[in-house]
């Protein structure tokens, strides 16, 4: 990855990225409403784009992060990346099909690296660690972000959430035992906390490519890639992927039947496994990352993977077929 940028052009975009004057306001009844207008920074159009099919080079949206970032996307490209800042809240970008906002606080104070999910077109929910190192979430419906809600349980871990459909959420952590633990919302309401098991070293990553499907993934005492899926009403076994991870995973999915995992390896590089009809072998996307990734899917075979650089910026690189 070419973190290389002169001073100028680097200190221009962290003034753009963290404006204050771009920030949402938080309101006396806890909801935050977002500017109508707010300034733009607009990037390498490869983002959403890349000029031949396949990766896209390396390109940075700027800020300082100090977690792994989190991403979900919506219909018409657009693209949500979440992040714990240097004041340990929860700061936000999107992507609306030709530019980026510029950054903008959801509060909080947050423990652990984020988990988002989108489902539909105005309906996202981010997951973190409080400090009572409980499970919170903050919604956004229809243009606006309500205040933060706990969930409880107790975690040792940055949290993991999919989707299959609009009103059904799915809520993975590690719990005291280091074991893989579960919570969803369903017909409107939240379920208990269930085990699944697994001794976990890693933040665990999920996602869905359908109704009814869950796939599960975390680096185990081994350091490498483990998974286990729900298909046809019931948990797997754990199963081996391999590999050598120096960061939590993260996991997308652009369609069924297709997964894509991201890692940081022992060089500090990108490295990417996919599910089409069989795994695949691993692949380095290269880079000099400080984080694990964050991976959503903003369309059919489509891409995006976030990562921290060695400048605690976020990058990206973006895949089209």
């Amino acid at each position: 990855m070419c973190f290389k940028f002169s001073k100028l052009l680097f200190l221009s975009l962290m003034l753009a990225a963290f404006s204050r004057n771009a920030a949402a306001v938080e309101t006396s009844e806890g909801v935050i409403q977002l500017p109508p207008s707010a300034p733009s920074l607009q990037v390498d159009p490869r983002h959403e784009d890349p000029t031949m099919p396949g990766w896209s080079d390396w390109m940075t949206i700027g800020g300082v992060a100090t977690s792994d970032p989190a991403s979900c996307s919506r219909p018409g490209y657009r693209t949500e990346v979440f992040v714990r800042g240097t004041d340990n809240a929860l700061w936000f970008k999107s992507w609306n099909g030709n530019a980026w906002s510029s950054w903008a606080s959801l509060g909080g104070i947050i423990t652990s690296s984020p988990a988002a999910v989108c489902r539909g077109t105005n309906r996202i929910d981010v997951f973190a660690r409080g400090l009572d190192n409980a499970l919170w979430v903050r919604s956004f419906r229809n243009g606006t972000w309500f205040a933060w809600a706990s969930l409880g349980g107790v975690l040792t871990s940055g949290p993991a959430a999919a989707s299959w459909a609009s009103g059904r959420m799915d809520v993975f952590v590690r719990g005291t035992d280091d074991a893989l633990w579960h919570k969803w919302f369903s017909g409107g309401a939240w379920s208990d906390w269930e085990s699944l098991g697994g001794v976990l070293t890693s933040d665990p990553a999920a996602a869905s490519w359908g109704s009814g499907r869950l796939d599960v993934f975390v680096r185990g005492t081994d350091n490498a890639l483990w998974h286990k899926w729900f298909s046809g009403g019931g948990w797997s076994g754990w199963e081996s992927l391999g590999g050598v991870l120096t960061s939590s995973p993260d996991v997308t999915s652009w369609g069924s039947g297709r997964l894509d995992v991201f890692v940081r390896g022992t060089d500090n590089a990108l490295w990417h496994i996919w599910f089409s009809g069989g795994w695949s072998g691993w692949e380095s996307l290269g880079g000099g990352l400080t984080s694990g990734p964050g991976a959503s899917s903003s369309a059919q075979k489509r891409i995006l993977v976030f990562v921290r650089g060695t400048d605690n910026a976020l990058w990206l690189r973006a895949f089209k077929n």
